[in-house]
């Protein structure tokens, strides 16, 4: 095969790469957010339940997470750059045709299909990010990224309630769907793909002219084992599931508990179920990065200590936001949540880098990602199907067991992640050599 000298960016192009794919982000959580604030419009006019509500959430979630492995494996194979822009493509299409949906089968299709163009976005851009930035900057490169997941909601949340509440809850797919199509035109001129593994130790010297490690082939089974023979990333995963869980509930139904409990406009409760935690959020998943890389440099298992800080730290918060019924408090609530939430996000997927292997990122993200949408692709039915008996309050504060058992958990990984890590963390070169 071709062998390529390798291509060392500069200082700026690798943060140039986090801001351009910022907006490729925004736009993929703007889209998923846009149908919760439009869900009374859409209950009323397609003469919908709760739960077949709750369906329509699922189905983006449990498609994502069905294709998520296999969106992992294809990026340690192909072209990250041709996998971003095309899903891009992809899903933007699927959302403006969400527009065109007039029953309710075409609407969980269209839903679905979203959650299949989405899954290759997260594996692919994670991968690329951590080629450009080392472990140095790794985690504040990926909390500046994780930023637009925050910023995404709010605008998809805000703007879809205020359009629809003008124009019909239609309108807000067809404007995200066409501003995806474009940015996704204007990547293709920008985004360039690196080669694998350059800004880690023992980077190797043999690369194809795609970009990709010639000996960093594995069958699909052996990504899958990147995580489930792994312990340290088993524990990762199943923190994923239950954070994500948490973050689902409050994202599909917190409008509509502010649009029922607190008399909001649909605008209103759009943009209120949103910002406070979203805004929070950016200020939290910005000192998460910070403070990881910092704790990364003195201990192994400085990320999954700052994960599980901002768990349990957020503990009080989300018991506050389903309990109360002070405006006050609630933004209080939301706020407190938002930011030890961020702080959690900020090390999602540095710390798996942490213990994987390089040639494996691609697939460990795709797997973990996997995972943790497929436990959250259960909640808003699960909260629908809760809600009946003892209300949408009562089950908000009952997310805060959720976080006080796996910060618990990620404390106990914290503490012996540096003993185990040095026997998982090898690049695949210093293998191949011996």
């Amino acid at each position: 095969m071709k062998q390529l000298a390798p291509w060392s960016p500069g200082a700026s192009y690798k943060w140039a790469l986090v801001a351009m794919l910022w907006f490729v982000c925004f736009l993929n959580y703007a889209d998923r957010q846009a149908i919760f604030s439009v869900f009374p419009l859409i209950k009323t006019q397609m003469h919908l339940s709760d739960v077949e509500l709750g369906i329509v959430a699922s189905s983006f979630m449990w498609m994502y997470a069905f294709f998520g492995p296999f969106a992992g494996w294809l990026c340690d194979r192909l072209s990250r750059r041709w996998l971003i822009v095309g899903a891009l493509i992809f899903w933007s299409l699927v959302t403006a045709a969400t527009a065109l949906t007039r029953t309710y089968p075409q609407l969980v299709f269209c839903r679905a299909l979203g959650g299949l163009g989405e899954a290759f976005y997260f594996p692919a851009a994670m991968s690329l990010i951590s080629d450009y930035h080392s472990s140095a900057t790794r985690s504040r490169a990926m909390s500046l990224h994780q930023s637009s997941v925050y910023a995404g909601s709010i605008a998809g949340g805000a703007l879809s309630g205020l359009l629809g509440q003008t124009y019909g809850w239609r309108s807000s797919f067809i404007v995200f769907g066409t501003a995806g199509i474009v940015l996704g035109l204007i990547l293709l001129g920008l985004l360039r793909e690196p080669l694998r593994g350059m800004s880690d130790p023992g980077f190797p010297a043999g690369v194809t002219d795609s970009g990709i490690i010639s000996h960093s082939g594995g069958s699909f089974l052996e990504g899958l084992a990147a995580v489930f023979t792994n312990r340290m990333a088993l524990l990762l995963a199943g923190v994923f599931i239950a954070a994500n869980f948490v973050a689902v509930v409050f994202l599909t139904w917190m409008p509509t508990f502010l649009y029922q409990k607190f008399h909001m406009s649909l605008a209103m409760a759009g943009l209120s179920g949103t910002v406070y935690l979203q805004v929070a959020s950016v200020f939290g998943v910005l000192a998460g990065g910070l403070l990881a890389d910092s704790l990364r440099r003195k201990s192994m298992g400085g990320r999954l200590l700052t994960q599980a800080l901002g768990l349990l730290c957020g503990v009080p918060f989300l018991f506050l936001t389903g309990w109360t019924s002070l405006t006050s408090l609630l933004i209080a609530g939301l706020g407190g949540f938002g930011f030890f939430k961020g702080i959690y996000d900020a090390n999602i997927f540095a710390g798996l880098y942490d213990v994987v292997p390089v040639h494996q990122r691609g697939s460990s993200a795709g797997v973990l990602n996997s995972v943790g949408w497929l436990g959250g692709g259960f909640a808003p039915l699960l909260i629908a199907l809760a809600a009946a008996h003892v209300g949408l309050g009562y089950c908000l504060s009952a997310t805060a067991l959720i976080y006080l058992a796996t910060g618990l958990a990620l404390l106990v990984g914290a503490r012996s992640v540096d003993r185990s890590v040095s026997n998982v963390l090898r690049t695949p070169t210093l293998e191949s050599r011996t």
